[in-house]
């Protein structure tokens, strides 16, 4: 097709030169006419050959016509088709901005060559920088450069930036369109550069330099006077306002610890002041230079930063807060609601069929615990970070050793709980558990505690008391007497009428003794040597049991002496060399008046 193109149009030039010379000698025509025939045949021959080229001519203009017109058709649809796929890549593509000191001024996303997007607009970035900063630059000396396959911007021979048919079709535009619209911003930005890294620039960096540094040290020196002052404002303190804080009787800091811990008040404030200062100055230094600036914000951002995001969360974390103190403030009166009618159940104000008094206490205590753990399931969701895998891990860990070290502390809690159901006993009373006898003082969920006559103090485990045997002698007082008894042995040649006589009068004369119920008196066995009494008596008031038997058996020997019987022992009879009986000698008559 080309081939007949090029041969049409060298035609075309021959005929188009034969017609300019026939219309420029029209004596031509005439001359041929009159001419031979010969020559008028070779003329027609001539003239129906050009006819024939025009003809040729014509169908070969139509033909690269609409060769031409394909090749635009087909030049427009393939743009078309890329200019729709673009469009498509548009939507989820991202561009690579070219960013010069935080400032966007265009956006590249085709490649180029092997040089992918983010390497271009790298490329450009530091071109405009470094162009910027070059002292005495000219921003309008800026030009474009075009070429088959791109279009330049350029300053002199350095290149700055360059443009694609495929840059062009994202910018919806050529790309001669694209390179002298983005030409301008180019130059207003080297502009801004100029300007930011000028002499005079430097110049007014270096005195704000300066200025900062005489500031800063000025603030620090009236720190440091101000401080001077505050100390000796506090030295004075100490002979003139300053007073011994005291709680109850004790003393907790007297004049002199007063001022240590003024003086460290002071130190920590100078110091804290400082640190704000330098805080504030550092960043403003290190921002002055653009050099520098990065650093500055750096710095800034190592305390903003924390404090941005500890403020965030806070915030964010308010609505579970607010959750947290509703659930927190519920729980709260609840028990204190549970309290006033453990109170008011203790103070027997209230009663209830089946429910002791001295079980609200320990009740409450129980609910409580359980309204308190239920509170902490409760709110375990709202805590912050309850979700992430540390805190879960640490809670399972934190519950695992719990529960491997609480084997015996459970143990104790269950005991106490049983042991407060089953009231062996109550605080106040006396108690006789395996070997040790005292009074219960304090029952706790894990121990109970035991003060014995002599005032020793017994701290006994709940779980030692569930399995050991307990004799309460206050209960049985209160309820229908506890009787107290001891044996005495007198001789055979005492009668038995005269020896229940003696120690029934022994009991009447002993105080905190029933009279009714009366004592009485159970001759418990007939020894080797003599019978053996028993007196038996009642009493009301379990904790008085020393001083009950201290004195029934004073007054026994009392009235053993007064009566003149002997109170007979093995060792006593075995030893005696005489027969006399060993009877304590009295000023008064040996018949006693209670006798008569």
């Amino acid at each position: 097709m080309l081939r007949k193109a090029l041969i049409g149009l060298c035609l075309f030039s021959v005929w188009s030169g034969v017609a300019a010379k026939i219309e420029e000698s029209p004596q031509i025509t005439d001359t041929l006419l009159i001419e031979e025939p010969t020559d008028s045949v070779r003329l027609l021959e001539t003239l129906a050959e050009l006819e024939a080229a025009q003809v040729r001519e014509r169908a070969l203009r139509i033909e690269m016509e609409e060769l031409r017109m394909a090749t635009i058709i087909s030049d427009s649809l393939a743009k078309v088709e890329q200019k729709r796929r673009i469009d498509s890549l548009r939507m989820i593509t991202q561009g690579s901005p070219v960013i010069v000191e935080g400032d966007t001024l265009f956006i590249i996303y085709a490649r180029q060559g092997g040089l992918l997007s983010e390497t271009r607009a790298q490329n450009v970035e530091k071109a405009i920088l470094e162009l910027g900063k070059t002292l005495g630059l000219k921003p309008d000396s800026l030009y474009i450069e075009s070429t088959d396959i791109r279009t330049d911007l350029m300053f002199g021979d350095k290149l700055i930036a360059s443009f694609t048919d495929q840059d062009g079709l994202w910018a919806n535009c050529s790309r001669d369109e694209l390179a002298a619209l983005q030409r301008p911003v180019v130059v207003e930005k080297l502009k801004a550069l100029q300007r930011e890294y000028g002499l005079m620039r430097i110049l007014m960096r270096i005195l704000w330099l300066v200025l900062l540094f005489a500031v800063q040290g000025g603030l620090i020196w009236g720190t440091l006077r101000l401080y001077r002052r505050l100390r000796q404002r506090i030295e004075r303190l100490l002979d003139t306002k300053l007073k011994p804080i005291t709680f109850h009787d004790y003393e907790f800091l007297d004049t002199k610890k007063q001022v240590t811990v003024l003086m460290f008040g002071a130190s920590l404030l100078r110091y804290l002041i400082i640190a704000i200062q330098l805080f504030i100055s550092i960043p403003i230094l290190f921002s002055i230079f653009p050099q520098t600036k990065g650093l500055a914000y750096k710095i800034f951002s190592y305390v903003w930063n924390p404090v941005r995001e500890i403020a965030g969360d806070i915030v964010a974390y308010t609505p579970k807060l607010f959750t947290i103190i509703v659930i927190w403030l519920a729980v709260r009166y609840l028990v204190k609601g549970v309290k006033y009618l453990a109170g008011e159940i203790e103070a027997e104000k209230l009663k209830l069929s089946g429910f002791y008094p001295d079980w609200a206490q320990p009740s409450f205590q129980i609910v409580r615990f359980l309204l308190y753990a239920f509170m902490v399931a409760m709110i375990y969701p709202y805590l912050p970070n309850s979700d992430s895998g540390i805190f879960q891990g640490v809670s399972v860990f934190v519950g695992l050793i719990v529960s491997l070290g609480s084997s015996n502390v459970i143990g104790n809690i269950i005991a106490g709980m049983v042991i407060t159901y089953m009231r062996p006993f109550k605080i106040g009373d006396r108690i006789k558990l395996n070997d040790t006898v005292g009074n219960v003082i304090e029952k706790t969920p894990f121990v109970t505690r035991i003060r014995t006559p002599k005032n020793e103090i017994v701290t006994i485990p709940n779980s030692f008391v569930m399995s050991s045997h307990t004799i309460n002698y206050s209960s049985s007082a209160r309820n229908y007497g506890l009787i107290l008894h001891t044996e005495v042995e007198y001789g055979y040649d005492v009668p038995w009428e005269l020896a229940h006589a003696c120690l029934m009068e022994a009991a009447k004369r002993t105080d905190e003794v029933l009279q009714d119920p009366p004592p009485f008196v159970l001759q418990t066995a007939l020894a080797e040597l003599s019978p053996v009494y028993q007196i038996n008596v009642y009493i009301k008031d379990a904790n008085k049991i020393p001083r009950i038997f201290s004195d029934l058996h004073r007054n026994i020997l009392d009235t053993a002496s007064e009566s003149g019987v002997e109170i007979a022992t093995v060792r006593l009879i075995s030893t005696r060399s005489d027969q006399n009986p060993a009877v304590p000698r009295r000023p008064w008559p040996f018949n006693p008046p209670w006798k008569a």
